[in-house]
């Protein structure tokens, strides 16, 4: 009997160690040989902890499980009460088109040959005989474009470091997943952390560099373990190493953790930390893809773009390409968050609506109430009211429409949220993690706190609001880096799509 409990962060958070605990001793004391597998999790967070046995029509769902609700796993698990059915024909999970997941919530993240038997490195065998020129030409063609929130074409940044001349040179995945309702590069890490260790090890390949790291944020503690630990088991399968599988090529690997901050996010900042220096902001060019770590040509990519890399290269680059639409092609992973019903990550092709996305995919707000904004791409993201719901989840859609897919982001609010207070969020944000190398951004974010002090207060709105705007625009040509630069975005969606908001009365003065 082969039961599956996830050893994802969330599924954990909501007891899936202890309910692992009591699934082992209750199979001891039913004299039951129960292999107790801990898998990633599979993305549906409303049923976390949730619980998975293997039958021979496939594996069947229970969830979210309680403590009370184990015993009934071995009695008649069919009239269970939270029974789900097979797992993967839950329409939640059944609508979407997993690549860069297709193993997330399947496998044990920590099973090589479970890995393998998944198709896992596949695609760096594929890489090796191909070379590194051919290697880089085919995620060209792949369409793949990075999935941290630039959405810069990662063939093109591949092949400025490969033809780069240099004694040295690095990859380095940008782990450091700061945006708010974002929870992909750590559930990737947690469940399929080989599919990272592949797509950087042929990032290698393709570019000549020998020495990758992992940029991993602190607040991630369950996925730092689990990358150490599968970043030891490749090197002593000799997929990671002085000679690669056997190919001739080495290529090292580490897991450097971050002190916390935003900013580090940033590709430049999070060089300099690597550095052992003050995470700052540096002014381009010169690019990091020619002048990077330690002054020398380096690939940045974020973990989903690096994690996607294996299926491209397994499967080929029209496979990959002939998902999506216009320059957005491939699959995006959606994590939907906030007032919603069904949340969690959700893979799928670019082109799906977003009002799909909100109402039929994720059910809707939890509350019952109607949704009134999203906010799509993290606290640097725009606002959508529902009036833009036709939008098509795109690079290019959004931008006509001045919003961010950024890294996948989805947070839902209802119509009880005070679009005011998003906006002075959003500055408010922006300058407590600023880091002040640049004044458009350390002066403009604090100062603009203040002014939405004054909106909220109903003092002089109109001249306020005009101040706003014209900080706004300073802010968005004239900081160093996204972190001023996007903060207009959820500023100035919230004011011209709730401009309601914005225009209270002053509040009575407080009697003497």
């Amino acid at each position: 009997m082969r039961i599956f409990v996830p050893c994802d962060a969330a599924a954990i958070a909501l007891g899936a160690d202890k309910i692992a605990a009591a699934i082992t001793a209750e199979a001891a004391a039913r004299g039951i040989n129960a292999q107790i597998i801990r898998n990633g999790s599979r993305g549906m967070a409303w049923l976390e902890p949730l619980i998975e046995i293997e039958t021979p029509e496939g594996r069947t769902g229970f969830g979210p499980l309680k403590l009370a609700d184990v015993p009934g796993l071995f009695e008649n698990p069919a009239a269970h009460p939270k029974a789900l059915g097979l797992v993967e024909a839950i329409p939640f999970f059944a609508k979407q088109q997993r690549l860069t997941f297709a193993r997330c919530g399947v496998i044990d993240p920590l099973d090589l040959a479970d890995y393998t038997a998944h198709g896992g490195y596949a695609g760096l065998a594929r890489a090796i005989s191909l070379g590194a020129a051919a290697i880089c030409a085919e995620v060209k063609e792949s369409g793949l474009r990075g999935r941290g929130g630039a959405g810069f074409p990662t063939g093109i940044k591949w092949e400025t470091v490969r033809t780069a001349t240099s004694d040295q040179k690095y990859i380095v995945c940008n782990a450091d997943e700061g945006d708010s309702g974002t929870f992909a590069d750590r559930m990737i890490m947690e469940g399929d952390p080989f599919s990272l260790i592949e797509g950087m090890t042929i990032a290698g390949i393709a570019t000549g560099a020998a020495k990758g790291f992992i940029y991993l944020r602190s607040e991630y503690p369950h996925a730092i373990r689990m990358m150490n630990k599968a970043i030891a088991l490749a090197a002593q399968a000799n997929m990671l190493g002085d000679d690669v599988m056997g190919s001739g090529h080495a290529f090292h690997l580490e897991v450097f953790v971050g002190a916390g901050a935003y900013v580090c996010g940033e590709e430049t900042a999070l060089l300099d930390s690597l550095e052992g220096k003050r995470g700052q902001v540096r002014a381009k060019p010169p690019i990091p893809a020619l002048i990077g770590l330690h002054g020398k040509p380096t690939i940045i990519n974020n973990t989903i773009s690096l994690a996607t890399i294996p299926i491209i290269l397994e499967k080929g680059a029209k496979h990959y390409a002939d998902f999506g639409m216009g320059r957005s092609r491939g699959t995006m992973p959606l994590q939907i968050a906030g007032n919603v019903k069904h949340g969690g990550l959700f893979e799928a092709a670019f082109g799906i609506t977003l009002g799909d996305i909100i109402n039929n995919i994720a059910g809707g707000t939890a509350s019952g109430r109607p949704v009134r904004a999203v906010q799509a791409g993290g606290p640097l993201g725009a606002y959508f009211p529902p009036s833009l719901f036709d939008t098509p989840y795109d690079y290019e859609a959004f931008t006509k429409v001045d919003g961010l897919i950024g890294h996948g982001g989805l947070v839902v609010f209802d119509d009880s949220v005070d679009m005011a207070k998003m906006a002075r969020f959003a500055m408010e944000f922006c300058a407590h993690e600023s880091c002040g190398k640049c004044t458009p951004c350390r002066i403009g974010s604090t100062r603009g706190v203040e002014v939405m002090d004054k909106i909220i207060a109903g003092i002089e709105p109109e001249k306020n609001l005009a101040l706003v705007k014209d900080l706004c625009e300073t802010m968005k040509f004239g900081s160093l880096c996204a972190l001023g630069g996007f903060t207009p975005y959820p500023v100035m969606s919230a004011m011209n799509h709730f401009p309601e908001d914005f225009t209270k009365p002053a509040l009575p003065l407080a009697a003497e």
